[in-house]
């Protein structure tokens, strides 16, 4: 039998249209939220593995096929508005949210904040809070230092240095140069492709100018104690091989809450990408 066309939504929102996209199946849906260097596209091997089960991606705004903005700022409270708005206009009555990278902690606020639609949680290489063994890379806290924005600015008008900065950082991830995921995925978000779809540069350094304050946020909410109180079941599901986010940081993650188990996949940052396999069948398997 074939495989039913993905539709393609524009989702309105307040802060500019978002491009969804659902791909027909059965069962509870999956939705999932990327995170600050690549987009939608980065979910592609994985939900053409988890196929006959429906799946929804979308690029937040400013990103991929979604609206570019001229104020790119990100407010508080803007990334969960974004995906109350695609849940909503879809008429996604319960999901199964995933969250991956700076998409995890967006995540987690919106089944803090509409636990009855949110079936279970998922939550890859992403943080919540501070751990004791987590990091960000070095590209992400130069642009998110907030005193450090003109360096910032000075660097990434050079095309030449931004991409030096680029091939540093998946070095340090361990992406190699001749990985498919910086071609395909994260130099587009940075450079755009030619006559097709503009970069989200602009985009990408909103959402990490939010760092420190995202992080102070969702500190505060695991000292409110409401993720301890959450009854969502949550899967953390890592790449063990990041060095960044972390077993450790998945340890504390899945500590937070009072129903969820931990898996550990061999696999890097982007778990979706490496190992979309493995990834489905843990994602797939029952509670």
């Amino acid at each position: 039998m074939a495989t039913p066309a993905a539709i393609d939504h524009h989702v309105q929102t307040e802060h500019g249209y978002i491009n969804a996209t659902d791909h027909p199946g059965e069962g509870t849906p999956y939705v999932f939220l990327h995170g600050y260097p690549d987009d939608a596209s980065v979910y592609a091997k994985l939900v053409s593995q988890l196929q006959p089960h429906r799946s929804v991606t979308f690029d937040f705004v400013g990103y991929g096929r979604s609206q570019r903005v001229d104020d790119a700022r990100v407010v508080e409270g803007q990334r969960v508005a974004e995906t109350e708005a695609v849940i909503d206009q879809l008429n996604l009555d319960k999901i199964v949210l995933v969250g991956h990278d700076a998409g995890g902690p967006v995540a987690v606020e919106y089944a803090l904040a509409h636990p009855e639609r949110v079936e279970r949680l998922i939550l890859m290489n992403c943080y919540f809070g501070e751990s004791p063994t987590l990091r960000f890379p070095d590209m992400i806290r130069l642009m998110g230092e907030p005193h450090l924005v003109p360096l910032t600015d000075a660097l990434f008008a050079d095309p030449m240095q931004l991409q030096w900065l680029l091939e540093f950082t998946a070095t340090n991830f361990g992406y190699g140069p001749s990985e498919d995921l910086r071609d395909k995925i994260i130099i587009p978000v940075f450079f755009g492709i030619p006559e097709k779809q503009p970069d989200a540069l602009k985009a990408v350094r909103a959402w990490t100018g939010r760092l420190l304050d995202d992080v102070a946020l969702t500190t505060e909410l695991v000292a409110s104690g409401k993720t301890s109180d959450l009854q969502v079941p949550v899967d953390v599901i890592f790449g063990r091989n990041d060095p960044y986010l972390n077993p450790g940081v998945a340890e504390h993650l899945a500590g937070l809450f009072s129903n969820s188990r931990l898996e550990l996949v061999e696999a890097r940052h982007w778990l979706q990408w490496d190992a979309p396999e493995e990834l489905a069948r843990l994602i797939t398997r029952q509670r």
